[in-house]
């Protein structure tokens, strides 16, 4: 059950209406890695765990802040719409090749589809996806996919930083940013607590007698020159402590040349008579 509050978590007034940074909010809002990626992801993770446990809690928790920073960030977008100078922005922008390459447009279904308002898409458009969303049922593989969700996502409220002066949406990216760090520390805690449980392979419930364990530690290398050798996965013991790294240069083929049945005449492939 979800309950909901009138305030927002932080605040999220800018200093002025900004349509064109409007857009390009909506990427960590409706992009990949935005918000609402994570928060459904969170939440449906913790649904299908079925562990009843500090980990649920831990994934309730945290996709239940993130449906406050949905919250914030199309808030924030709406008061960048509000009565926004379109017009000049524009002519701004279009008088500036450069200037025009680097900020874009408004979205102009900010205007036609959602009267001023926040949208479920990314920020050239896109719809968001549920497909963005990692759920699996394991959680050590989950909680990895969680770490990588919110280093992009920082990685774009930083850069999103770096392309306002305005100070009101500055302070709202400042807090988001501080709390994907602790998102970032948080799914590095739990996942090097997992692995100290579970060793760092998933899954670590397969048999490694079912693996084909000639290759299971032998780095391939497949481009030109030998420089991926001088990386720790090229030699050295292996992070799950099984065997050591071996490296092996551009190996010839393990596997003959694929030759295929004909298809059955009904699909009207080419024929086999055809040379």
């Amino acid at each position: 059950m979800f309950f909901h509050m009138k305030e927002l978590q932080y605040e999220a007034k800018p200093d002025k209406p900004d349509p064109i940074f409007a857009a390009r909010l909506q990427e960590i809002l409706g992009g990949q890695f935005g918000e609402i990626s994570v928060a459904v992801q969170y939440l449906f993770q913790g649904w299908g765990t079925r562990r009843h446990d500090k980990y649920r809690d831990l994934l309730m928790d945290t996709g239940t802040e993130e449906l406050a920073h949905i919250e914030m960030l199309a808030t924030m977008i709406a008061r960048l719409l509000d009565n926004a100078p379109v017009k000049a922005q524009e002519e701004a922008a279009q008088n500036n090749p450069v200037m025009a390459a680097i900020m874009g447009g408004m979205n102009p279904q900010h205007a036609i589809v959602s009267g001023l308002g926040a949208l479920p898409v990314n920020s050239v458009g896109v719809p968001w996806t549920g497909g963005y969303v990692i759920a699996s049922g394991n959680l050590l593989a989950d909680f990895r996919a969680n770490l990588n969700a919110e280093t992009q996502g920082r990685l774009q409220a930083v850069r999103l930083y770096e392309q306002t002066t305005d100070r009101g949406v500055r302070d709202m990216l400042s807090f988001l940013i501080a709390r994907d760090r602790m998102h970032q520390n948080q799914w590095l805690a739990a996942i090097q607590e997992l692995e100290a449980q579970e060793g760092v392979i998933v899954p670590s419930t397969f048999p490694t007698t079912k693996e084909k364990s000639e290759v299971s530690h032998t780095f391939i290398a497949l481009s030109e020159g030998e420089e991926s050798s001088k990386g720790n996965w090229a030699s050295g013991p292996a992070p799950d402590g099984l065997a050591n790294f071996q490296y092996l240069s551009m190996p010839g083929a393990w596997g003959g040349k694929p030759i295929l049945s004909p298809a059955p005449p009904a699909l009207h492939d080419t024929p086999p008579s055809v040379k």
